[in-house]
């Protein structure tokens, strides 16, 4: 029987062709700044990370096991396109227990491929093509390329350094157009670390019910809010809840990046819509990452503490130590990031974390991947042992002690 050949594509039909029949926005949307960085890890050892931002506790060997014997039970299929019912009942009562927000379990709550997939769910849902989404930064490096995958316009709201990188209304005022329909929000605040009290909240709440806005809320830190601060769920505002879809999940607090499961709440016209386009994409979460996060929510709470305080123990030691070493830090009061500044050096935010890595072996991330109001500073993840912790410091600080002089 002869073999079947076929014309390979020419070099220019793959260099130029397929690019130009690709979609011109997909095709234009930088690679991830952050993967893009640590390309300049390849081949690199003795090197300190405190880049990713992911906790470096396992999952919590109570929830391993639990999974465990669902596999030997051969528990392996698909599970309704919502989410376990189970598991949505169990995250309706943490939210009411921990939060005071309430939802329906059977419309209200949505479980998801992690957070990630429940802001581009809500994104997708919500954006109609020119529409402008107001999107305080530095902020989460996914929200600008979603929307402009959605046709929408981003317009990054400012936040300063000096008012401890906290949204103001004043800041808003100068951005919102008639064109203006959803406001992202992420608190604690990936990568500056800052928070927000219910008085500095109560202000914006006004300006999105005066300007008619949606909130996506992305509150995946937010059970790690350290210090005397109440942990605030946006929607617990007054009149807030209808207007907010309310994003989490599990990978951070819970120690769970790799289970891949998180979840949206809101109104249950803005979930349905939702609803349909995972079942067209992804059908459902994992059913084991699923059931991983039921038995935290079940029995793994205490654990998760744990590991908030020992965040909070080395977010203390860490932010002293940059302060002590020479880059200016604001105390972060959430999430496992510190901001510290580096614009006294001279260099750019990518110069300073190129050449921290390759003299030093530190990973840091450049402050600029996350929105032009980054320049000037690196992100620095404290979700790291105590001991690599000191020793990046210790290497950070002999590497500046050698820049001045």
């Amino acid at each position: 029987m002869n073999k079947v050949t076929y014309p390979s594509l020419s070099l220019e039909l793959q260099e130029s062709n397929l690019r130009d029949r690709m979609n011109p926005v997909v095709r234009d949307i930088p690679p991830s700044g952050i993967r893009k960085f640590f390309d300049l890890l390849d081949g690199k050892k003795e090197v300190i990370s405190l880049g990713v931002g992911e906790p470096d506790f396992a999952t919590p060997e109570v929830v391993r096991e639990a999974c465990i014997r669902a596999l030997e039970q051969g528990r392996t299929s698909y599970t309704s396109n919502s989410g376990m019912p189970e598991l949505r009942e169990a995250i309706a009562d943490y939210l009411s227990e921990e939060f005071s927000v309430d939802y329906e379990p059977d419309s209200e709550i949505l479980v998801t491929v992690g957070s990630s997939e429940a802001i581009d769910l809500a994104l997708r849902t919500l954006i109609c093509p020119g529409d402008e989404i107001l999107m305080p930064v530095p902020c989460y490096i996914s929200y600008s390329p979603i929307t402009s995958l959605g046709m929408g316009k981003v317009v990054p709201v400012d936040t300063e350094a000096a008012s401890g990188f906290k949204l103001t209304v004043e800041a808003l005022r100068a951005k919102v157009t008639p064109r203006s329909k959803v406001l992202i929000l992420c608190y604690p605040n990936n990568p500056t670390g800052a928070t927000m009290t219910a008085e500095d909240w109560l202000p914006v709440a006004s300006f999105v019910r005066e300007n008619d806005l949606i909130v996506i809320a992305d509150e995946i830190y937010a059970e790690l809010t350290y210090g005397e601060e109440a942990k605030i769920s946006f929607a617990s505002l007054p009149g807030m809840k209808e207007r907010t879809l309310l994003v989490s999940g599990f990978s951070k607090a819970f120690a769970m990046t790799g289970w891949r499961v998180g979840y949206a709440c809101g109104h249950r016209e803005l979930i349905g819509a939702m609803l349909k386009i995972h079942q067209y994409t992804v059908m459902c979460a994992p059913i084991l990452g699923q059931i991983a996060a039921l038995e935290s929510l079940r029995i793994g709470r205490e654990e998760k503490d744990r590991m908030v305080a020992s965040y909070d123990r080395r977010r203390r030691l860490f932010v002293e130590g940059l302060r002590q070493i020479g880059l200016p830090c604001l105390e972060p009061r959430g999430a496992f990031y510190a901001f510290p500044s580096i614009a006294h050096t001279g260099m750019t935010s990518a110069q300073f974390a190129e050449r921290l890595l390759a003299e030093a072996n530190v990973v840091t991330v450049p402050g600029d991947v996350f929105g032009a109001g980054g320049e000037g500073h690196i992100r620095c993840t404290y979700a790291s042992s105590m001991n690599q912790l000191n020793e990046a410091l210790e290497r950070m600080g002999n590497w500046l002690h050698r820049l001045r002089g």
